[in-house]
């Protein structure tokens, strides 16, 4: 059996892949995604592709004749053909749980960036400078404690972060489909939300109902002063009235992880802003989630070889 990771992995990561490979007796194959030509001739005799972030179209579906399991490594399958995939009898799978605790760390992380402006400071302090910032902006700093975060949206990854917050003094309040009483914070609408977290968090897959919805109005609902933090999908937001929101100064800051599309361009807007604190979609990017997310993997491989139901598969 081969296994196709389309991804620029890293040596760590292509260390354990072949680990893996080596003791269940599959092949292992490991293509960069900007790298077309060959990820096509490779994808010809692939029976699994791992998939990471490069959008498994149609077209990819159709080109690999032996194709019967694309393994997303992660939760979100919206870069993923669905319909295309069932009609080619190729099974998906993805795997809920892994990276949660990866994905909590840095939202965490993100928070704490925008509030103490980590990426005024480094920069300063990096050329000689951090000694006489300017103090218009020292005094825009500040705390967790004391302030009111809003998850919209309370699945694994913010389940994580809830108690944390609450030790380090914050106070809680989330949006979802149904009230989680045995979980830290109140539930509340999703307007309400907005009009009183003083830290926005989403933690929504991407799909028709949720696409936008952080969208001028709802931007404009929020709290003055507020931050807002995406470590969960980029289409998730009207990144242009964001860029308004922030540069106009009515929302403090932002931090995120993940761009309507990705890679993100170079000259866009939000790139540009002192206020924002930017990574490249590696919320979910460990070694521990690596580690993780080989097991789930080379389980669902050894599943498709033997015939037996493959884990979290998506109907």
């Amino acid at each position: 059996m081969k296994l196709l990771l389309h991804y620029r992995a890293s040596d760590g990561f292509r260390a354990a892949l072949e680990r893996r490979t080596a003791a269940a007796g599959f092949e292992a194959v490991v293509v960069d995604e900007f790298d077309e030509p060959r990820f096509r001739a490779e994808l010809a005799d692939t029976d699994v592709l791992l998939h990471v972030l490069k959008p498994v179209t149609a077209e990819v579906i159709a080109a690999g004749p032996r194709l019967r399991l694309v393994q997303k490594l992660g939760v979100g399958v919206n870069t993923i053909d669905l319909d295309a995939a069932r009609a080619a009898g190729v099974a998906v799978a993805n795997m809920p749980g892994t990276n949660s605790q990866a994905v909590a760390e840095m939202t965490l992380a993100l928070m704490l960036a925008v509030l103490r402006k980590l990426s005024y400071f480094d920069p300063l302090t990096r050329a000689g400078q951090g000694w006489s910032p300017d103090l218009g902006l020292v005094d825009q700093t500040g705390e967790i404690a004391g302030r009111t975060v809003g998850f919209v949206g309370y699945g694994a990854a913010p389940q994580r972060l809830g108690r944390a917050l609450e030790a380090l003094g914050a106070r809680l309040v989330y949006a979802a489909r149904s009230p989680k009483p045995d979980l830290p914070g109140t539930f509340v609408p999703l307007r309400q939300l907005l009009e009183t977290a003083d830290i926005v968090s989403l933690h929504v897959p991407l799909g028709p109902e949720t696409a936008g919805m952080i969208d001028a109005e709802a931007l404009a609902s929020m709290k003055p002063g507020a931050v807002l933090i995406n470590t969960a999908r980029g289409g998730l937001v009207d990144e242009a009235a964001l860029v308004e929101a922030l540069a106009s100064g009515r929302l403090a800051g932002a931090g995120l992880d993940v761009f309507a599309e990705e890679p993100v361009d170079p000259a866009h807007p939000l790139l540009r802003l002192p206020n924002v604190v930017l990574a490249p979609h590696m919320a979910w990017l460990t070694p521990e989630t690596l580690e993780r997310s080989l097991d789930v993997a080379f389980e669902n491989a050894r599943r498709l070889s033997t015939g037996e139901p493959l884990v979290h598969r998506i109907p």
